[in-house]
């Protein structure tokens, strides 16, 4: 079974994102164990809790973006949509053929992506928010937003 383990290098030292990461990963390996048996039942369920929590997952980054001064077509919010598309893609095509295997290929697929996707998009927000004394809790920002709308995934190295 493919898994993904929970470690420091994916700790982004930011208290909610680093909650849900650990949620992610937890919904990403339970599924995954899912796959790795035949209850077609409980593989859909697993899937579609996983789907509604990276959906809530990544609306909660996009909300921070907006409140930062991330330009609605950022590179990170289209790798979001992107991610969200493909999941709805294949949840559409499992519960209209009952075909599993397009699951199957995308478990590798996740676990490959999210480790870059945290280490440099999510890092990236982190590092974006903490520049502009943005408190994620209360929405509070405590320096001016950026001139212009960042269109990059939010670091300076990314543009």
């Amino acid at each position: 079974m493919n898994t993904l383990n929970w470690s420091e290098s994916l700790a982004l030292q930011h208290a909610q994102i680093d909650q849900t990461h650990q949620e992610f990963v937890a919904l990403l390996n339970r599924w995954g164990a899912a796959l790795a048996g035949q209850d077609e039942a409980e593989m859909l369920s697993l899937y579609e809790a996983l789907l509604a929590h990276t959906e809530a997952h990544f609306a909660m980054e996009e909300g921070w973006m907006a409140a930062t001064g991330f330009a609605p077509e950022n590179c990170h919010s289209k790798q979001h949509a992107m991610v969200l598309d493909v999941m709805r893609q294949v949840l559409a095509h499992v519960q209209a053929q009952r075909d599993f295997e397009p699951m199957r290929n995308l478990l590798p697929e996740l676990l490959n992506w999210f480790p870059a996707h945290a280490e440099m998009m999510d890092a990236s927000l982190v590092y974006h928010m903490k520049e502009v004394g943005f408190d994620a809790a209360t929405g509070h920002l405590a320096k001016p937003l950026p001139a212009a709308a960042i269109s990059s995934c939010g670091s300076s190295s990314c543009s």
